[in-house]
Parts: C-alpha cells; sequence; structure tokens
C-alpha cells in the first residue's frame, strides 16, 4: 500500500551505546549525518522500529513509519510531529513485493531521496521444531526474510540511481548462534545476516552501504506477538539469565553504528560474547543452549522430554 497520510525505554549496554534520553524533544538543527535525511522504518509502530522513528527524528530527519498497524504508525508520527519532529505514516505488508515497491517510490517521489532504509519488520516464532507446524514456517520467512530482501531490493534499486543510501537490516543474535526452541526465528535471522554480508560487498563500489543488526534481548512486544507455542512473558523473562535492552536504547546503538557504517551490529555484552563463543568455542555455548531447552521443556508439563537430554 502507499501513504496514507502525513502529519508533521539500559540493559547491559556498554557507556559508549548510551546516550540522552529520546524524551529530550527534537531538534533539527543538531548537526549529524541523519539531519534533513529521507528514513523508512518497517516495523515503525511498535519495538525498535518506533525507538528508532523517534531517534531518527531527533536528530532532524524525516521518518517514514511504516506498518501494518495503520493506526499505530500514525499515532507514532503523530506524537513525533506533536514534538516538532518530521514523520510520515505508511500502512506496509512487508510481504506483498508491490507494496514495498510503492512505498520506496513514492518516498522517493515525495521528498526526491532515499538516505536509510530500515528493514526492522519482523514475528518471532517460538517452539521446538517438533511442535511447528510448515504454516510456522511460512510465516517467519514471509515476513523475517522475504520482508527483508523486498525492502533492501527495492531499497537499493532507488540508492543505485543516486549513488548513495544505507540499508540497515534487523536480524538477532539468534541468527548469528542459533537458538534452541526459536529455529524458525533463528534461520531467517541468519539468511538476513547472509543477505546483508553479501549485498554489503556487492554495493560498496556504487556509494551503497549495507549494515545488519545482531541485537540480543530487547524489550519489546515480540513475545507477546509470538507464534508457535505459547510463551509465558513474565516466566520466560524471570528465567533470562540476562537483562532486556530497552527499545530506545537499541535504536541509539544501531543509530551509531550506522554513523561508524559498521558491517555486522552485536549489542550488548552478552551477544557478542555469545558470537565469540559461538566461533571460539562451541562447546560453551551448547551448555547454554541445553539449560535454555530444559528451561523451555520445564514450564510444559505432559510433554514427553527426550531420554538423554
Amino acid at each position: 500500500m502507499g501513504l496514507v497520510g502525513q502529519v508533521g525505554n539500559v540493559g547491559n549496554l556498554p557507556a559508549d551505546c548510551q546516550s540522552a534520553s529520546s524524551s529530550q524533544g527534537y531538534n533539527r538543527e543538531l548537526t549529524n549525518s541523519f539531519h534533513d535525511r529521507v528514513a523508512i522504518v518497517t516495523g515503525g509502530a511498535s519495538g525498535i522500529g518506533r525507538a528508532l522513528c523517534q531517534e531518527l527524528a531527533r536528530r532532524g530527519a524525516r521518518a517514514v513509519v511504516a506498518d501494518i498497524d495503520a493506526a499505530g504508525a500514525q499515532a507514532v508520527a503523530a506524537a513525533i510531529a506533536a514534538n516538532g519532529g518530521r514523520a510520515t505514516a505508511a500502512l506496509l505488508d512487508v510481504t506483498r513485493a508491490q507494496d514495498v515497491e510503492r512505498l520506496v517510490e513514492d518516498t522517493v517521489r515525495t521528498h526526491g531521496r532515499l538516505d536509510y532504509m530500515f528493514n526492522n519488520a519482523g514475528v518471532g516464532v517460538a517452539g521446538e521444531v517438533r511442535d511447528l507446524s510448515l504454516d510456522h514456517w511460512r510465516k517467519a520467512i514471509d515476513i523475517n526474510l522475504w520482508g527483508v530482501i523486498y525492502g533492501a531490493t527495492a531499497a537499493y534499486a532507488a540508492m543505485l540511481r543516486k549513488g548513495s543510501g544505507h540499508i540497515v537490516n534487523t536480524a538477532s543474535v539468534a541468527g548469528l548462534v542459533g537458538e534452541p526452541g526459536l529455529a524458525p526465528y533463528s534461520v531467517t535471522k541468519s539468511a538476513v545476516v547472509a543477505l546483508s554480508t553479501a549485498l554489503r560487498a556487492e554495493a560498496e563500489g556504487f556509494g551503497v552501504r549495507v549494515s545488519v543488526v545482531c541485537p540480543g534481548f530487547v524489550d519489546t512486544a515480540i513475545y507477546e506477538n509470538a507464534i508457535g507455542t505459547h510463551i509465558d512473558k513474565d516466566e520466560f523473562l524471570a528465567k533470562l539469565p540476562v537483562k532486556l535492552v530497552s527499545a530506545p536504547d537499541a535504536a541509539r546503538a544501531i543509530l551509531r553504528g550506522v554513523e561508524r557504517n559498521e558491517a555486522i551490529m552485536v549489542f550488548p555484552f552478552y551477544a557478542r560474547l555469545a558470537w565469540w563463543l559461538m566461533r571460539i568455542n562451541p562447546g560453551i555455548l551448547a551448555r547454554f543452549h541445553r539449560r535454555t531447552l530444559a528451561n523451555l521443556r520445564a514450564g510444559q508439563a505432559g510433554r514427553p522430554v527426550p531420554p538423554h537430554s
């Protein structure tokens, strides 16, 4: 779908990823790489996407808040405008290639440019493979992978014509280490990492940058909205051995990485540690995975447990 209307949350983050609160108002006179730039953010109505839109606007960018939740996108854009920022709300289903292409074309036609494409929309899929249907896999692939492919290719075509731009794809640390109980999610996020690193190499000579974001656990609604096996968020978080990163802190860490043109952004510290262990000593990480799986199965009374678990 095209444009539908225009209206004028720290956990374990290193010190250099923390900055001023997003509650400060928006300042168009800020001198930074986002000032007067145009950015599309998919999944912009909530979570990391909403926080990215807010932080981009605070830094003087024009944010296109794209989401399948049109009312939510409009609310985010309206709140940004009320604080002196610039934002446009757009209804978007990232599983429809033509709609994604149309949004990119409309944005370029309206603003004359597209500087940033944040392919952030995603869905969580929880449960062991034995409990998931092929429909769960298809939905994960349609949103988490095809949605990013559609966004990346549409934005890349527009950016090639201009000779500049930055595509930022949201993956997950699960895409780097593979999480038990999150197989479809891990698979799609791993593919997003591969897409991003391959496209980065191809695009470099044409002036287009590509980055991929691999955060750890972020405090968003992805837990409540996950499909597959039901997850009790409170119980899940109670057993989580690390703190959640707030969405605003995640957004600031992402934009810091974008400014530095980082290829793969992994945060907070425990996410980087898990990635390092996966490459250096996967046996240690496997022990953590076994504990994660044991906690998952403990919450499923009556389900058979493998004899060697």
